[in-house]
């Protein structure tokens, strides 16, 4: 039988691709949006699938007819480079945002109307980086509704009041640089958190982090995505490489919140750091990895085996995968 599995790669340059047949074979997908735009967010609707929301340098665009065509979205973020979506489980009305300059943004129906909120993000990046700070990943916790943020480069905040009040999160980490976040339950929470030289773990709900020295296991020790597995809440992916691009990569798993490690078996060290992997609760067991530097790599074994797709784009940003063409 034919993989008839969509799939969705948002670049920074050359817009939305979407693949009908598992990832073999892509055509753009942007119309109504920018053609050359960066894309640096998508989410899906969970029920409707249709529905995708894309994240680009000028603003937010919505499909409501599986990336046929887009709309903007008349907001708040109009002009605005948008870095991060992400949905809450309990309500898929609430929606955030996270953009550059960073700022964290709210809307609870469906994305028609937008809030931002205070999370008291620095305007500079700490330490003087001559770079515009930028919110780069935002995670739910679904057990209890807690939300936390990275911002790169300011550290991360933590809110338990669905965006109302903020706690910033910096006491212990090997850099403020975040990349990733990621939740894991066993019993109580731990945060892991990538940056430009670690992954941190915190034990006590982000108020202090400690480095876990993840240089002495992999090859390199600039990290970036950080992403649960689809259906073990013990499970964490983290994606590596040699610097932002570089041009060697590598993808590990942790079933221990990071005491342990495993290399997981890429066909060869991609060309650029791991930047972005893509799950689905439908088959958790089939799992897309990227390179920032375009290449793109699918497990249908949960990770015990991977082929190297042939299709290269030039900068990926964001993938997301649904089980089957519409």
């Amino acid at each position: 039988m034919a993989d008839s599995t969509l799939v969705y790669i948002g670049t920074v340059g050359q817009s939305l691709w979407r693949s009908r047949d598992g990832g073999l074979t892509f055509t753009r997908a942007t119309n109504g949006a920018p053609s050359e735009c960066d894309v640096r967010a998508l989410l899906i609707h969970p029920e409707q699938p249709q529905v995708l929301h894309l994240g680009t340098e000028t603003g937010l665009f919505v499909s409501h007819n599986g990336a046929e065509s887009w709309e903007r979205v008349s907001c708040p973020m109009d002009g605005m480079q948008i870095w991060s979506l992400a949905r809450d489980p309990a309500n898929p009305d609430v929606l955030l945002a996270g953009t550059c300059p960073a700022d964290l943004w709210r809307t609870g129906d469906g994305g028609t109307t937008w809030e931002k909120l205070d999370a008291s993000i620095p305007r500079h990046c700490v330490g003087g980086a001559p770079l515009t700070p930028r919110v780069t990943c935002i995670t739910f916790d679904a057990r209890d509704g807690a939300i936390f943020a990275g911002v790169e480069i300011a550290g991360a905040r933590r809110s338990r009041d669905g965006g109302r009040t903020w706690d910033v999160l910096t006491e212990g980490l090997s850099s403020q640089d975040i990349h990733g976040l990621a939740t894991v339950w066993n019993g109580k929470r731990t945060l892991l958190a990538t940056t430009n030289n670690d992954v941190n773990r915190s034990d006590d709900d982000g108020n202090t982090w400690t480095p876990l020295r993840v240089g002495q296991v992999f090859p390199w020790h600039y990290t970036r995505v950080c992403a649960p597995a689809a259906a073990d809440p013990h499970t964490v992916w983290v994606g590596a490489g040699n610097g932002p691009p570089g041009n060697q990569g590598g993808l590990f798993r942790t079933h221990d919140a990071g005491s342990t490690w495993e290399r997981l078996g890429l066909p060869q060290v991609a060309n650029s750091t791991i930047w972005n992997l893509a799950f689905h609760r439908s088959d958790p067991r089939r799992v897309y990895a990227t390179s920032v530097s375009g290449q793109l790599y699918r497990t249908l074994d949960g990770g015990d085996s991977w082929s190297k797709l042939p299709i290269e784009f030039g900068e990926v940003r964001a993938v997301a995968w649904l089980p089957r063409a519409g």
